[in-house]
């Protein structure tokens, strides 16, 4: 029962990232965890709402 509950867990934890991330390439969005994804070129590490580090830098 308890093997049960949490692959239940787990695929409902999957599928909701699933469906945000299907949502959110939907409206547009190319680099999903960045602030200025609207307006993102794909490429995150030039995006300016990713951070001003150089894309060598973590």
């Amino acid at each position: 029962m308890e093997n049960i509950i949490l692959v239940t867990v787990i695929v409902l934890i999957i599928a909701s990232a699933s469906f945000y991330i299907y949502k959110s390439k939907k409206s547009g969005k190319k680099c999903i965890g960045c602030p200025d994804s609207g307006s993102c070129s794909g490429k995150c590490s030039c995006c300016s709402g990713c951070g001003s580090k150089k894309p060598d830098e973590k």
